[in-house]
């Protein structure tokens, strides 16, 4: 079976053609804050930690498997943060394995005593390779189905693997309500072929933004910390990498400590190669208490591959604490009003 699905992938991929590579994303965008903008790294007046994974299409051997990990502070005294970022990601038959690691570094700026902007920037270093032994060469297969080790020296000399350094940045501008944000990434446009050619990897921009709105019922409980969050959220993130662009738009539900959510991903009025661009309806739900934040979500593919791939499941674990001399609180740094998943 397994090798029937190989013979099928490969040849799928070899009329695809020129075939553009995109980055891994998560469904649970703010749940991943330094992936999603080098300017969140600090963003919070305490140390910061979390981990994402995400499992795309796991009833399929093609399936995406993305992992990652972070840490952030924030400097008072330097109205800076700095952020460190590991990403792993594991695609398809074929094993290709891209391992980063980022550092960034942001600055906030106070333009008002409402109004606050943070600018970041990030540098990385990407190691990509990949499995050959789970390929298959057209000169493996013979007439009758068969198939026959590996004769190209080439193919079994060589070693499948490319590094290179990216860079990209961002920008963050927020209330106590509002938010809105922009980051570049790729810009360097870096070679991301593992075979001899001058492939470049596409630069990602995306935008993402909301409002929270406080309901009445907010303010009317008797609560740990003399305050409980009970709100609506609505949310936005455009990304647009090489021909490729995608919305997600929906809304978010608090009632502190849970939190649910629902969005839709996809671009349905901008096909692309003549496939509408309707990917999934998302469903979130979390838990926040003592600094600590959990949440699970699940993509229900709405596109033409449906649910039989077995949609797409997502975990986020982040934990926030002080870090630092208990003598010397953080200053009341303006935190940002979006989501925690």
């Amino acid at each position: 079976m397994r090798k029937s699905y190989r013979i099928i992938f490969l040849l799928l991929a070899g009329f695809i053609g020129d075939l553009k590579a995109q980055d891994p994303q998560f469904s649970q965008f703010y749940a991943a804050p330094l992936y999603l903008n080098p300017a969140f790294a600090g963003s919070t007046e305490l140390a910061r930690a979390g981990i994402n994974y995400r499992n795309q299409w796991p009833s399929f051997p093609t399936n995406f498997v993305t992992y990652s990990g972070y840490f952030d502070y924030y400097f008072d005294e330097y109205n800076s943060g700095v952020g460190l970022l590991l990403l792993s990601d594991v695609e398809g038959l074929a094993g290709l394995k891209t391992n980063s690691v980022a550092l960034q570094y942001a600055y906030q700026l106070r333009i008002t005593d409402e109004l606050i902007f943070r600018a970041g920037l990030e540098g990385s270093f990407v190691m990509q390779n990949i499995d050959k032994s789970n390929l298959i060469f057209g000169d493996q297969i013979d007439f009758d189905g068969q198939f026959k080790p590996i004769t190209d020296d080439d193919i079994i000399n060589r070693d499948f693997r490319n590094n290179y350094f990216d860079f990209g940045a961002g920008g963050l501008l927020y209330s106590d309500r509002f938010w809105a944000g922009f980051a570049a990434s790729h810009l360097l446009t870096p070679i991301n072929s593992l075979i001899a050619g001058d492939s470049r990897l596409d630069r990602k921009y995306s935008v993402h933004l909301g409002y929270k709105f406080l309901l009445p019922t907010s303010t009317n409980f008797n609560f740990p910390g003399g305050f409980r969050d009970v709100s609506l959220t609505p949310t936005m993130q455009y990304k647009l990498q090489g021909q490729f662009s995608q919305l997600d738009a929906g809304l978010y539900f608090t009632y502190e400590p849970f939190v649910f959510g629902t969005w839709y991903r996809g671009l349905p009025f901008k096909p692309v190669d003549g496939i509408s661009n309707n990917e999934s309806i998302i469903f979130l739900a979390g838990v926040s208490t003592n600094g600590l934040h959990i949440g699970y979500s699940f993509d229900y593919t709405v596109s033409k591959l449906g649910i039989a791939t077995g949609g797409a499941h997502e975990v986020s674990v982040r934990y926030e604490f002080f870090l630092g001399d208990p003598r010397k609180p953080p200053k009341n740094v303006r935190r940002i009003p979006c989501p925690k998943f």
